[in-house]
């Protein structure tokens, strides 16, 4: 039997730059008590946790976990890239659904360093030589750090395609500004103009720096149960996970020899429609939208992977104003990780927290109207893409 999973509570601490964060634990411990408290619940109910993070070592999860309750539950420590905290949050949600588990924790949080990721292992074959062989090859210009040329790449793949305007980009990062100012937990909540993004300095090709998300340190926090368990112990149950996919590369990412498949265009797509599919909801009916602007340049092509624009109308989009507040579809109403900033195993359960208060009403002056049916995309390059669908009870 299939269990209903609903999102109880969620918690988040704002996000802050590389040094001037509290260490990961203590912020992974605040944002857990913070969905806790937010679902109304005593840890001591909590069966299993998922908890995701990229730069840390093995049991980090214990660590953030202990300081609230050492009851004995499994610890599951995650790591999948940039999708490290949907990933939790997939396997959170697998856990209730199946019945393994009643009520259950996902954690995500990161500790980061200034400047440009890189690895820390250099004493052995990095997982995504393909993917840098590729990029090597069609990109080039290896002096610059390796996510700009792909996403980079990626946009100008997008503009030789289909003709896209640098501006287009520029524009999506003004709006991500716009939205992030009515956001009190964004990092950066200053408005910028086009001009302005344009005029930052030049990262590669269309790309300045202000299209960018900045390497940032936080914590996220959600209380997945079932709505079984939520209503026999008074917990908030209007927020249900209605479809979520989970995918990851096929050899279309490699074959193609296209920047746009390499960064995960057909892993969004396939992932897009499993969810549509599965909730029988179309791109079409979709209110709210929380998706992986690590680049201005990737916001564009999610909306066509997502299908929220048909391929090669990303742009028109950005143009008719239908991915912001009174257009068709609201997309990164927090501002994104653009302007929120990307601490790589909290973002995928920090888009979460920004969805289930968009549904629940509880979004303030960045609230989207009538909003009942949203769209999470979290992508880790080189390791999956989730997409998770909500919807308001």
């Amino acid at each position: 039997m299939k269990h209903t999973a609903v999102i109880s509570g969620v918690g988040m601490v704002p996000f802050a730059k590389p040094g001037a964060s509290a260490p990961y634990y203590q912020m992974g411990a605040e944002a857990a008590r913070q969905a806790l408290a937010d679902a109304g619940l005593d840890y001591a109910k909590v069966e299993q946790a998922y908890v995701g993070y990229v730069y840390g070592d093995s049991t980090c999860g214990q660590r953030a976990l202990y300081p609230i309750g050492m009851t004995g539950i499994p610890v599951v420590n995650v790591n999948n890239n940039c999708s490290t905290g949907s990933t939790a949050l997939f396997l959170a949600r697998q856990a209730v659904e199946s019945g393994a588990a009643d009520c259950v924790i996902a954690l995500g949080f990161e500790q980061m360093k200034p400047g440009a990721l890189g690895s820390y292992y250099n004493d052995r074959p990095t997982p995504f030589e393909p993917f840098d062989r590729i990029c090597e090859e069609l990109v080039g210009q290896p002096e610059v750090p390796l996510a700009i040329r792909y996403f980079g790449g990626a946009g100008m793949a997008h503009m030789d395609k289909y003709g896209t305007k640098a501006e287009t980009f520029a524009k999506i990062r003004a709006k991500a500004s716009r939205h992030a100012a009515r956001n009190p937990v964004a990092l950066f909540r200053k408005e910028v103009t086009v001009e302005e993004v344009m005029d930052s300095p030049v990262l590669i090709g269309p790309m300045t720096r202000l299209m960018a998300c900045p390497p940032t340190c936080g914590a996220a926090a959600a209380i997945v149960c079932s709505e079984a368990f939520a209503r026999a112990n008074a917990l908030d149950h209007r927020v249900r996970i209605l479809a979520q996919a989970m995918t990851t590369d096929t050899p279309s990412t490699f074959e193609a020899r296209n920047m746009m498949q390499l960064v995960g265009y057909d892993m969004t797509r396939a992932a897009a429609d499993q969810v549509y599919e599965t909730a029988g909801i179309g791109p079409e009916e979709l209110d709210a939208v929380e998706l992986h602007d690590c680049f201005a340049t990737n916001e564009l092509l999610t909306y066509e992977a997502l299908r929220l624009a048909p391929e090669g109308g990303g742009e028109q989009m950005v143009e008719d104003g239908d991915n912001t507040h009174g257009g068709r579809v609201v997309t990164n109403p927090s501002g994104g990780l653009l302007s929120k900033g990307h601490p790589l195993g909290a973002t995928g359960l920090a888009q979460c927290t920004e969805l289930v208060q968009q549904l629940r009403g509880q979004a303030a002056d960045r609230q989207v109207e009538g909003a009942r049916i949203a769209l999470q995309h979290n992508l880790g390059l080189g390791g999956a893409c989730v997409v998770t669908m909500y919807q308001a009870t």
